[in-house]
């Protein structure tokens, strides 16, 4: 009994999403390209995720956004697109920045594909666009951070957010 509470511990405390760990290290190595310049900038970077015609994961150019949005710029045409990407800026204290939001994933849902989200506290967020949830990969401090963020600048974290979530939550 011991042991299969402890696999049911471990297994709720992981993030049931879909994607595999080569997946997760890509974004990762994505993400520590762009946050150090999307801090200094104070803007969002973006683009999208797929395969090369090899099935190589790959990643578009990053589009410049600006302090609260970004619009990511054609893929290249050989690119089978899985996901979006993006970073979220610099903290602010009058910007969610820890957690995505509901335009974020309508943006993913609206182009059929999920996302990531890299934040100032430096988490990193998969949307899963068919469930519409946010499911938090890893948490401060697993990418890099932003030297203005401090833990609790947009209270507490979930480990995921539901749509119907994350839009109350940025409209409180």
């Amino acid at each position: 009994m011991k042991i299969v509470a402890t696999g049911l511990a471990i297994c709720l405390a992981t993030p049931l999403v879909a994607q595999d760990n080569a997946e997760i290290q890509f974004v990762k190595r994505l993400f520590a390209q762009l946050q150090p310049l999307s801090f200094k900038e104070n803007r969002e970077f973006c683009g999208y995720i797929g395969y090369d015609a090899a099935g190589d994961l790959m990643a578009s150019n990053a589009a410049r956004g600006d302090e609260s949005s970004c619009l990511a710029d054609d893929p290249p045409a050989e690119m089978e697109i899985i996901a979006s990407y993006h970073t979220h800026g610099a903290a602010s204290e009058e910007h969610y920045g820890e957690i995505p939001s509901g335009a974020d994933m309508e943006g993913d849902e609206e182009e059929g594909i999920d996302g990531w989200v890299a934040t100032p506290g430096g988490r990193l967020w998969y949307n899963d666009s068919t469930d519409m949830v946010a499911s938090q990969i890893c948490s401060v401090g697993c990418l890099e951070q932003d030297p203005n963020f401090f833990v609790g600048i947009d209270g507490q974290i979930a480990q995921s957010y539901s749509y119907d979530d994350l839009v109350e939550r940025i409209s409180q």
